[in-house]
């Protein structure tokens, strides 16, 4: 009987980072979504633990800002919800679904699948988080059932 030398025992073998093919035309690029949507989702739910319990207000707008959906809705006493639930010490988690709760069971959903970037902005005293979703190119989404860009605005304003 002959044995063998197990050279991969005890090694864990890491997957390869799932990336998004995005074409234009004749070209392709394919981008790594989850970094991105990884930085910008931990970076978010910083913001948002510092503005729990607080009047917030919401906007968005559609690629260009030529369509508006939201514009400024207040959420007062802003309380969070995470879905799947978060595990206290888990670093890698990121959430599909961020529900910001108000008064008078006010809610808006943020599906965290195609946010690429949180930006912030000081105007006059009081801050603007950006919130950028990408979904592909103009002529070539990913998912053909949502704009190619949007942005969602959290507007926290003077005490």
């Amino acid at each position: 009987m002959i044995s063998q030398l197990d050279l991969f025992d005890g090694v864990k073998l890491a997957e390869p980072e799932p990336t998004t093919t995005v074409r234009l035309g004749q070209k392709t690029v394919q981008i790594p979504l989850r970094k991105k949507r990884r930085e910008a989702t931990n970076r978010l739910m910083e913001i948002l633990e510092e503005l729990e319990g607080k009047d917030i207000y919401i906007g968005s707008y559609d690629a260009g800002g030529r369509h508006f959906w939201l514009d400024n809705l207040k959420l007062p006493r802003l309380q969070l919800e995470w879905h799947p639930v978060r595990l206290r010490n888990d670093q890698s988690y990121i959430p599909s679904v961020i529900v910001l709760w108000g008064s008078r069971s006010a809610s808006v959903r943020i599906f965290t699948d195609y946010l690429v970037a949180v930006r912030e902005q000081e105007y006059q005293g009081y801050w603007h988080y950006l919130l950028d979703f990408r979904n592909g190119f103009w002529q070539s989404p990913i998912d053909n059932y949502r704009s190619h860009y949007a942005c969602l605005t959290i507007t926290r304003f003077k005490d």
